[in-house]
């Protein structure tokens, strides 16, 4: 497998907009990209062609016709990049509004009495949604406790966990707030062997952006992802179902499809940002491997990506060049440890006696963006039990560049001293 060359690195981030400026603040490092990743070019010109479009889809002219045929096509794309075995893909009104709704479904569609299995790792909308809607559908909800020293959960954990009346279990792919993910096959499968009918729905949100999703082996019911975290823009979300899920109730029109789960017309432009979302991997896949198969493609692009923000990670933590790593720094602390084989392009620190908020501005200052994590309804759940009031999060894609990192501990190395 080849890896994201220097040669490769610099064609790859002329694909992206905004790169290495803001049009505010002028030259800067993005390290925020939790918080929503850099767009592609082709994404913002086809977002711009769509926005011009008056026609909507299902009617007879060739504009109607042609619209279809992009949705249909950007699903057969997403299915292809997700390894997705049957079900449906379809955008709502971003990934947390898809994630209520289909827990909600899950929960109003399976047996009262039973047990909603989730874990105090994920993210809000996730937790409050389980918490919502197993007490409506008269349901007991079970949190299991992550690990705070390796800031994840394990299969394990839900296997100690689920019973038999286990009808509805989450799981989020990768955490948020301290950048490790979590084994999704195994975590289904220690559901299954216990609760095989168990409904296993997963936040993907922050996962999508690191690739190598495959949704066959993961074994689950539904994924859903905010494609702004993916290179493409705001505005919608991506959610996939399994057909199990796809024929439970759900609201939709007096006599229309009963197969539907989109409410109303929806923007052809977000279905058709998603199809230039996948032709980048695809391309990417095609660089780094021989792979003829666009399904290879997509896992050798999900490799090579992993591969390279796995060397931006060490090099942050163990240093590069002649500037000290994170771990060398004696006043920092990384959330997580510093060596974690679950980390994915995700740091979060604090540094003794300055503020989160002040590491952050600091930063900034110099040109380097990066994000203060409170100890709120969003990340308390992970800072509190390490009492904790915030923390740093640096957050990396594959298009961030070992010079960028090399920027970043210099400026640390200042504010650490």
């Amino acid at each position: 497998m080849a890896q994201i060359s220097d040669t490769l690195l610099a064609d790859l981030r002329q694909k992206f907009a905004l790169i290495d400026h803001c049009p505010q603040q002028g030259p800067r490092v993005f390290f925020e990209n939790a918080g929503g990743a850099l767009t592609l070019k082709s994404v913002v010109e086809t977002s711009s062609q769509y926005a011009a479009i008056p026609d909507n889809q299902g009617r007879d002219n060739p504009s109607s016709h042609e619209l279809v045929r992009v949705i249909a096509k950007a699903k057969e794309d997403m299915a292809v990049f997700m390894n997705a075995p049957g079900g449906q893909f379809f955008v709502g009104e971003s990934g947390t509004e898809l994630l209520f709704r289909l827990i909600m479904n899950a929960c109003l569609g399976t047996a009262r009495g039973g047990r909603v299995l989730g874990t105090t790792l994920e993210h809000p909308a996730t937790r409050s949604a389980c918490a919502r809607w197993a007490g409506i559908a008269g349901q007991e909800h079970v949190l299991v406790a992550h690990d705070n020293a390796t800031g994840t959960v394990e299969p394990a954990a839900y296997g100690d966990a689920v019973t038999p009346d286990t009808v509805v279990a989450t799981v989020v792919h990768t955490s948020p707030v301290t950048g490790m993910g979590v084994d999704l096959a195994g975590v289904a499968a220690e559901i299954r062997k216990v609760a095989p009918d168990c409904l296993i729905i997963v936040d993907g949100i922050q996962h999508a952006a690191h690739g190598r999703i495959d949704l066959a082996a993961s074994n689950v019911d539904g994924y859903v992802i905010s494609p702004y975290k993916m290179f493409s823009r705001h505005g919608y979300g991506v959610a996939w179902i399994s057909d199990r899920l796809t024929s439970m109730p759900h609201n939709a029109l007096i006599d229309g499809p009963a197969d539907n789960w989109e409410m109303g017309t929806r923007d052809t432009g977000a279905y058709a940002t998603l199809s230039d979302v996948t032709a980048y991997l695809e391309w990417l896949g095609g660089e780094v491997s021989d792979a003829t198969d666009r399904r290879e493609k997509f896992v050798a692009a999900g490799e090579a990506i992993h591969a390279h923000e796995k060397r931006l990670t060490d090099a942050m933590i163990h240093g590069t060049g002649n500037l000290p790593g994170l771990a060398e720094m004696e006043r920092v602390t990384i959330i997580g440890g510093a060596d974690n084989p679950a980390r994915e392009g995700l740091v979060s620190l604090v540094v003794d006696a300055v503020p989160s908020v002040d590491v952050v501005s600091r930063l900034n200052e110099h040109g380097i963006r990066t994000h203060l994590r409170k100890a709120d309804h969003y990340s308390g759940n992970v800072l509190t039990p390490l009492g904790l009031d915030g923390c740093v999060r640096v957050s990396m894609c594959h298009y961030n560049s070992e010079r960028e990192v090399a920027q970043f501990l210099a400026v640390m190395k200042e504010i650490a001293a």
